[in-house]
């Protein structure tokens, strides 16, 4: 089913970026631009949907637990998101390619001109052969134009930028008919060609530096499906598993458009 896709969007959560204290893993951020580097090399269309500027500028601003208010949210991730490009464009130059930024909030995706402008912007920079990478304005974002999370944010972006697969890496490496921390005999389940009934196996955030949890997922799969997008939830603990989703192999949860099975 995998075989013909071009433009993937890869969103990385904040579990994947970070080590328990909060700190961004030079070591993965390292590895996930090379493999991405070398997927581009190979002709495919990436766009990056990053976590983890909240966690990596709360830490540095010297805050031992997750910012409780939004104010000092907004402020961590202005100071995160600094860090995070730049250690992308540092490591994706290496490897001979132009990263862009793009921080989006809601309104770009409800608002009729700020959509075009957006779906534009992706184009346009795709097709100079950029690897545009997107994160939620949470510097400037307030409840009425905010995501929420990267989920639904990945699966907007996917649609934006007119993708053919959307790939959520993450701390689970799938999607179990029950918890599998919990429940040692939860069983995987691998492709799912209608989201509804699936969502009552969903549970909360795996942990407590994402904001995400399999809901989110779901809702994303929904979003992506709409579309006619595929998605794959995948554990994003050994990078390299993108060689494999990008050869066509479900490493983890598939989920299937309506239209497309």
């Amino acid at each position: 089913m995998l075989d013909n896709v071009k433009t993937i969007v890869i969103k990385i959560g904040t579990s994947t970026l970070t080590y328990e204290t909060g700190m961004l893993n030079l070591r993965k951020i390292e590895e996930i631009c090379r493999i991405i580097s070398d997927l581009k090399n190979s002709g495919k269309n990436i766009v990056i949907v990053t976590s983890g500027a909240v966690s990596a500028g709360w830490v540095k601003l010297g805050h031992t637990a997750r910012p409780s208010n939004l104010e000092e949210m907004q402020a961590a991730a202005a100071v995160g998101q600094c860090e995070l490009m730049s250690l992308y464009d540092r490591y994706i130059i290496e490897y001979g390619h132009v990263v862009a930024q793009i921080l989006l909030t809601k309104d770009a995706v409800e608002n009729p001109e700020r959509r075009r402008n957006a779906e534009n912007t992706f184009r346009l920079l795709l097709g100079r052969g950029c690897i545009p990478i997107v994160n939620e304005n949470d510097a400037i974002s307030s409840d009425e134009i905010r995501f929420g999370d990267n989920d639904t944010l990945s699966a907007h972006v996917a649609v934006l930028a007119g993708a053919d697969l959307l790939v959520n890496l993450s701390d689970i490496d799938a999607l179990y008919d029950s918890d599998p921390h919990k429940n040692p005999d939860a069983k995987k389940l691998s492709v799912i060609t209608d989201v509804d009934p699936v969502y009552r196996m969903a549970e909360g955030s795996g942990t407590l530096r994402g904001t995400g949890g399999m809901i989110t997922k779901l809702d994303a799969a929904k979003i992506a499906g709409g579309a006619g997008i595929y998605m794959m939830i995948a554990s994003g603990r050994e990078p390299s598993i993108l060689y494999r989703i990008a050869a066509g192999e479900n490493v983890g949860t598939l989920f299937i458009p309506k239209g497309k099975q």
